[in-house]
Formats: structure tokens, sequence, C-alpha cells
């Protein structure tokens, strides 16, 4: 039987006090690549916030690699990201830092100490994205495309059990989408569970997964041709 990596039962999400999205009932199971779609302003980025309790969930039960996030406490909630790989839109890199620092500071912000195994790590979730000469490099030396592959190998650092990438496809021309696109589909064939929020239809139909779509209020699985 597959670990079940992500359930939500019954499931209302609100932003603010607004209703965004009800009734969700969904399961993901370790090893999946799931996209979720929808219109801007659909609730697909309070569906991920709620995953990684940025957004409390206050209605219905929810599991998150094995956080329970109707109960969670906010002093556990760094607990449950460390479990977690996020990626967003806009990379939120440190400008002020070169690449190792930026990884480097997220390992230090995680609890890691020793400086060996942290390079070591560093090599590692870089070599991962094909990035691993590019660690001396700032933030603003690089392409937007590559700016994303470093945030993808941030949210390697923990060994995460799952990986949400809110929307990672943006920011980026259709052949980086690709390339970032190929980086997300050797790390899930690697045993890496993915939820990637997007409305990049083209990479949907060049890359099928199991697809939930977010639409009046609703969260529900379409199949590929009814995109």
């Amino acid at each position: 039987m597959p670990e079940t990596i992500v359930k939500l039962q019954d499931v209302a999400i609100f932003q603010n006090e607004n209703l965004v999205l009800n009734h969700i009932n969904l399961e993901v199971k370790k090893g999946e690549f799931v996209y979720v779609i929808g219109k801007t302003g659909s609730g697909k980025s309070s569906f991920m916030k709620t995953l990684y309790a940025d957004l409390p969930l206050k209605q219905g039960t929810g599991r998150v690699v094995d956080f329970d996030l109707k109960t969670l406490k906010e002093k556990d909630i760094p607990f449950l990201r460390r479990k977690l790989g996020i990626v967003f839109q806009d990379f939120k890199l440190l400008p002020d830092r070169n690449i190792n620092g930026n990884l480097r500071f997220v390992l230090k912000a995680t609890g890691w100490t020793d400086p060996n195994k942290m390079n070591d790590k560093i090599e590692e979730v870089l070599d991962k994205v094909g990035m691993k000469t590019k660690g001396f490099k700032f933030p603003h030396e690089l392409s937007g495309g590559e700016q994303q592959r470093i945030a993808i190998a941030r949210a390697l650092l923990n060994d995460p059990e799952l990986i949400l990438a809110d929307e990672p496809t943006g920011n980026l021309d259709p052949q980086t989408s690709v390339e970032v696109m190929k980086v997300l589909q050797d790390i899930n064939q690697n045993g890496r569970t993915i939820m990637m929020a997007t409305h990049d239809y083209a990479l949907i139909l060049k890359y099928p997964h199991k697809t939930l779509k977010c639409d009046g209020s609703k969260v529900f699985e379409v199949i590929q041709k009814a995109i």
C-alpha cells in the first residue's frame, strides 16, 4: 500500500474570513506528481499555502507528511516545513550573498552545523539541478531559469518528502519553463512527491500527470483531455 503524503477530508479554505475553496477531499501518494490548475483567483495559491501552513486549516481534517494541519501549533510549523521543499514563482533568493551562501543560510537555519557536511550537501543539490559550477555566482548574475533551478536545489536541501511548487515557471519563457520542468521530472522519477500549481497548459500536455482543478470554490480531478 503506497504511503499517503497528503490527505484532506471535507476541508474548507479561507483567506481572512472569505471562503475560497470548500468540500476538498483528496489524497496524494508517495511518488506522485500532481498539478493544481485553475484561473487566477481560483484559489490555487491559497490551497498551496494551506499545505505548508501559511494559512491555518480552520475546517475539515488534513494531514501533510504526518503533520495534522488542524492541530498544528505555530511552534511546530518549522518542523513541518523541514519535511517540505517549497518553490516559489519569484525564486526568493537572498541578493546579498552568492548561491553557496544562500544554500548555507538555509542549512544553518534548519540546524546543520558541520561545515564539511554542509558543503557536501550544497554540492549534491546543485549537481541534481545541473548548477554545480554556479555556486560562486550571485543571484543577479544568473538568468531566471538558473535562479529557479537554484530555488529547486534549495528546496531539496533537507531531503523533503513533498515538494510544493507554486507557479514555478510563471516568470519564465516557454523554453526555460521546459528546462525547469525537466529538472522537476527527474526529481519526481527519483521518488519525490511533487505538487505543482500552474496555469501553463502547454507543460501539462507535454508532461501529463494527475491534475486537480480549482474552479467554482471546488477542487476536483480532471482528465487530461478535458483541460
